[in-house]
């Protein structure tokens, strides 16, 4: 009789303990499997130079980063200062995809916040998109000189995420490590 709900009991605290750890992990922290792989290459319409193409071979020999974004993304407005700070003061090349947007509101975005980005890819199709794995913005993603994937970040860039994940990586990249 005691086996009867003792049973049950137990599956019922194992489920709970199960899914006490799971509301405990950050999704943020899922490892992409395009991590030290290529990045694919991809040749995109530029947002503010039309007629030119953006496209990744051109960084290969560079320590680079590729940003999604938005104007419609509100996490991309709040990391949009940082990024700022990256390009002036870091001294990092940024590649921004804008994603899912009107070109005109995105010209007119980074005329008032500032372009933190060297180009601007515009991803109609969405096809850059899929091969980075991106199903949300912003993300962003450090480049090697050999153009392998190092790093990807779901969500806004910030300077904890700079300094403990980014910095470090770019730094030992940069020795040749």
């Amino acid at each position: 009789m005691k086996a009867r709900y003792l049973i049950p009991l137990v599956i019922f605290v194992g489920l709970v303990a199960l899914l006490g750890v799971g509301l405990t992990l950050n999704p943020r922290d899922v490892p992409s499997v395009l991590i030290d792989k290529p990045v694919s290459d991809f040749s995109l319409p530029d947002l503010l130079e039309p007629g030119r193409m953006v496209e990744s071979k051109s960084m290969r020999g560079k320590v680079w980063l590729i940003n999604v974004w938005g104007t419609w993304c509100p996490e991309c407005w709040r990391e949009h200062d940082f990024l700022l700070y990256l390009a002036r003061r870091e001294q990092v090349p940024i590649i921004g995809i804008d994603w899912r947007d009107d070109p005109d509101e995105a010209r007119q975005f980074l005329a008032e916040k500032g372009n933190p980005f060297i180009a601007v890819g515009v991803d109609p199709e969405s096809t850059a998109i899929m091969d980075l794995g991106v199903y949300g913005a912003p993300e962003t993603f450090l480049i090697d000189q050999q153009g392998v994937i190092r790093k990807k970040h779901k969500g806004a860039m910030n300077p904890d995420v700079w300094q403990s994940e980014f910095k470090p990586l770019i730094a030992s990249l940069e020795k040749g490590e």
